[in-house]
Formats: structure tokens, C-alpha cells, sequence
């Protein structure tokens, strides 16, 4: 043990070695008996948490017999609240799946789960195997799976905000050339135009836009970053990212070839 430490929050103890749930035991018992304590207000003692990483092979992408229906992150919940070895395992985010491949029928379903610093909890799961309806799936160790970034700055999937080449920012809500904080201020949606018919009212001062937004990715009904976009969905496949950049890229190159033949033609 190096030093102690006491303040508004609790009592930090520093050690040399990651500790053990013998060494909480003992550090409990002598605080309880402290004279100066009371006992009935000391809390359980914890050791710092931090997330471990895990993927599960082997799972059907369709988990159902003769049924189209995707698997969710709710069948995942259910399954690991069913089986022991994962009695006294937290998960720290919900279960993401992705199909292993756009022809194949089988997904990896990733696991991030709240450990001691010493990954005891992971220790205990890799390679384990377990029954999932008819399957037998195992259980592996991970990397950490950020996903895909999307740029808060221009909005696209695929960097970050801080490596963003263009100049200014754009709107999150209409992918206009200004921040989406000022959105109702610039953009033509929020202005008064009386030439319209019905003619549209300004947005009043202090409230919410509240007409469709226009995803600049996937040209949806809905602002870029929202969590019903396919871009958002699909943030943990990079494959699926590349492929549909692509796509996109290679339909503005053919629109572009369409309209300078059409010029030349005039």
C-alpha cells in the first residue's frame, strides 16, 4: 500500500499491486472497527472498474427457424441472463452485432462488460463455450471497437473532427456552411417567406426548428447524426461504410459525366 487518502467523496487507498477481494475484506474490517467511523454508514468497498472487450462466434445472423428476422440485442441480453457464467458479469454498453460478412448467415456479436482492473471477469470467459438454441458458440477475446467516427464538424462518416479538411463547419440539420447551433438563424427553412403558398412563418426566437431535415449522408428525412440513419446503425462495419462511400462517389461521378456531355451537346 502506498498512501490514503480522505475526502468528500470517500476513502482512496493507493497500492503498489492491483488487490484482491481478500485485501478489501481486511481494509473493511478495520475500518468498520475504527473508533472514529461509523460503521453503518461505510458503504461497500470496490475495486476501480474498467471495461473489458469480448466477441461471441459462432451465433446465426438469423436466430429463428424459417424466419427472416434479424438477431437483436435484446435475444443477446436474454441469452446471457439465462446462462450461469455470466451471473456476475455487467455489461457496460449493449450487445452490437454485425453479420460477418454481406452473403453470410452468421454474425459476431461484441461485448463490452465492466471488469477489475486485472480483466478477472475476461479471464474467466474466453474460450468458454456455451449453448445457444441448437448452436454451441464460443466466446473471445477483443480489441477495443470504437466504430466508424463521424466528423462533428462536416458531418461524414469515416474521420474525425479534428483531421476535417474543410473549411467552417456544416449543419448537422440541412448540411448548410454554418454551425448547427446557428441553424434557425441562417437557414431558409426557419425565414419568413410570404410569396409561398401557404406562406411560411418565421421560426420564433428561442424555439426548436420544427421542419424535416434532410440527412446529408443517406438523403434520409432525418438530421446526419440521428440514430435512425443506416450510417448510424451500421457505425461498427467499416465494410459497410467503405462500400457505401463508394457507391455514393462513383453516382456523383456519373452525374457529373451526364451533365458536362449534356453542355457539350448544347
Amino acid at each position: 500500500m502506498d498512501y490514503i487518502w480522505l475526502d468528500n467523496t470517500g476513502i482512496a487507498i493507493i497500492t503498489n499491486k492491483v488487490a484482491q477481494q481478500s485485501d478489501l475484506s481486511i481494509i473493511d474490517h478495520y475500518i468498520k472497527n475504527s473508533d472514529d467511523i461509523n460503521a453503518l454508514q461505510v458503504e461497500d468497498l470496490r475495486l476501480p472498474k474498467s471495461k473489458s472487450y469480448l466477441k461471441i462466434i459462432g451465433i446465426p445472423f438469423y436466430p429463428h427457424p424459417n424466419s427472416q428476422e434479424k438477431l437483436t440485442s435484446s435475444d443477446i441480453e436474454t441469452v446471457l441472463k439465462q446462462n450461469h457464467i455470466f451471473d456476475n458479469i455487467s455489461l457496460a454498453s449493449k450487445p452490437r452485432i454485425i453479420k460477418v460478412s454481406p452473403k453470410s448467415d452468421m454474425a459476431i456479436v461484441w461485448l463490452d462488460i465492466w471488469d477489475v482492473q486485472s480483466g478477472q471477469n475476461t479471464k474467466l470467459l474466453i474460450n468458454r463455450c456455451f449453448n445457444m438454441g441448437n448452436n454451441i458458440v464460443t466466446i473471445r477475446g477483443a480489441n477495443m471497437n470504437l466504430g466508424v467516427l463521424q466528423c462533428k464538424n462536416c458531418w461524414k462518416w469515416g474521420h474525425s473532427t479534428f483531421s476535417c479538411h474543410i473549411q467552417g463547419a456544416k449543419c448537422v440539420k440541412c448540411n448548410s456552411p454554418h454551425k448547427s447551433e446557428h441553424h434557425r438563424e441562417f437557414d431558409w427553412c426557419c425565414k419568413a417567406n410570404a410569396k409561398i403558398n401557404p406562406p411560411r412563418l418565421k421560426t420564433k426566437k428561442g424555439k426548436l426548428c420544427p421542419h424535416t431535415f434532410k440527412c446529408s449522408n443517406y438523403k434520409g428525412d432525418h438530421q446526419a447524426d440521428s440514430n435512425i440513419c443506416p450510417f448510424w446503425r451500421h457505425r461498427f462495419n467499416r465494410e459497410w461504410h467503405i462500400k457505401k462511400y463508394t457507391k455514393i462517389h462513383e453516382n456523383r461521378s456519373q452525374s457529373i459525366c451526364s451533365e458536362e456531355n449534356g453542355a457539350r451537346k448544347q
